[in-house]
């Protein structure tokens, strides 16, 4: 584990803050106070040190059910938590090598408010983005497709979600690529996180767990067809796109149970069907109020990693996706987003590059149900890449 000083001028140009659901008043008006950074071999709970940081540096989340008001010394922080630890939190293994290792598992942002800004112009240094290497071939991610469809048949899982990576190697600046993916139309929690030899652009539209006035709302995407007219009436007319959905809803009723006050759990707008880019996909909200005394290490305990890129039962499907998938998620299919004494603001890491010194990592998949067709799970992940590759090139 780190805790690491605020970076200063020397080490990293001054940029706006643009983390993931960083409040739009604060943006340009904020100035990094501290950070920690945490790794797996570093050893403990990393939803107990996040809980416990953020406290000692002004923003207390010990009681979700009874927020703060905004302290004078701090803003917010931004959080990001891998999807390795939140598969550690849940139990589960944690062994595949993971493709971009400068990045930590965990990583806190504390900010506090300073005087408007402007950022500092980028060096000009030509942006060149090399082609992509894939992690698996379209074959080993059918056959990946056909064992999840045996294991459905056998009674261990009800349905797993298989991701894919892919990496390309860049030169020059790749903070406004990434910030371009974070731009992308429909991107609820666009943005970009940096640290050192690192950086995450997201442009996910999927809230993972969000907390408000003691209200605790997640909403799951789990569906996907091409944005037309055609596309659309397919997604609403497919039992196994709406079974695959009512599947991870129970799901996420089951995770917000545990942390709830008995009884409010519920659910709104179930599989309504809104737009991301070039695809249609379906949502559906699921609420409940915060159970008395709940605090942050419980909220990512109970909700990561999420339900939509693990698939039912979540322990047995991540389970399978230790076994099948060749390399670790890194930045995708984790948390990231904003953090303060009255809210909690946590978008799921679906649509989701990384940078390391060399590389630019891109991850993306979907769930497998005993209906699925192999060749379509394949081509509707290359259909949830091709946005995200295409505006990383610059195009």
């Amino acid at each position: 584990m780190r805790k690491i000083g605020p970076y200063g001028v020397e080490t990293l140009p001054q940029v706006l803050v643009d983390a993931p659901a960083t409040p739009p008043g604060c943006r340009g008006t904020l100035v990094e106070r501290a950070r920690l950074h945490w790794r797996r071999a570093d050893g403990g709970d990393p939803a107990a040190l996040a809980e416990e940081f953020l406290a000692a540096h002004g923003v207390a989340l010990h009681d979700l059910a009874r927020p703060a008001p905004h302290g004078a010394r701090v803003c917010g922080a931004a959080l990001y938590l891998s999807a390795a630890a939140g598969a550690q939190l849940a139990g589960a293994p944690t062994t595949t090598p993971e493709p971009a290792p400068t990045l930590p598992d965990l990583a806190v942002v504390v900010y506090h408010h300073g005087p408007t800004r402007s950022a500092r112009p980028p060096a000009a240094t030509p942006w060149w983005l090399g082609p992509w290497t894939e992690s698996w071939t379209p074959e080993q991610h059918a056959a990946a497709v056909d064992a999840v469809r045996a294991a459905i048949g056998r009674g261990d899982v009800y349905q797993t979600n298989l991701v894919g990576h892919a990496a390309a190697r860049y030169t020059g600046d790749p903070l406004p690529a990434l910030r371009r993916l974070g731009a992308l139309p429909g991107a609820r929690y666009g943005g970009v996180l940096t640290g050192d030899n690192w950086a995450i652009g997201c442009a996910s539209p999927e809230t993972l767990i969000e907390v408000r006035d003691g209200t605790l709302t997640t909403r799951p995407i789990k569906g996907t067809r091409p944005a037309t007219a055609a596309g659309r009436a397919e997604l609403l007319d497919s039992a196994k796109e709406r079974a695959e959905h009512i599947m991870i809803v129970d799901l996420e009723r089951n995770d917000l149970a545990r942390i709830a006050r008995t009884g409010t759990v519920t659910v709104d707008d179930l599989f309504a069907v809104r737009r991301w880019c070039d695809l249609w996909q379906a949502e559906s909200t699921v609420r409940a109020a915060a159970a008395d005394g709940l605090g942050l290490a419980d909220l990512l305990r109970a909700t990561c990693p999420g339900g939509s890129v693990t698939g039912a039962p979540k322990l047995a499907a991540l389970r399978q996706v230790a076994a099948l998938e060749p390399v670790g998620r890194g930045a995708s299919m984790g948390a990231l987003g904003w953090v303060a004494p009255d809210h909690v603001d946590l978008g799921l890491t679906i649509r989701t590059a990384a940078a390391d010194g060399e590389k630019l990592h891109t991850w993306a998949g979907g769930g497998i149900t005993w209906d699925s067709d192999a060749r379509a799970e394949v081509a509707e992940a290359a259909a949830k890449t091709t946005p995200i590759r295409a505006t990383l090139a610059g195009r």
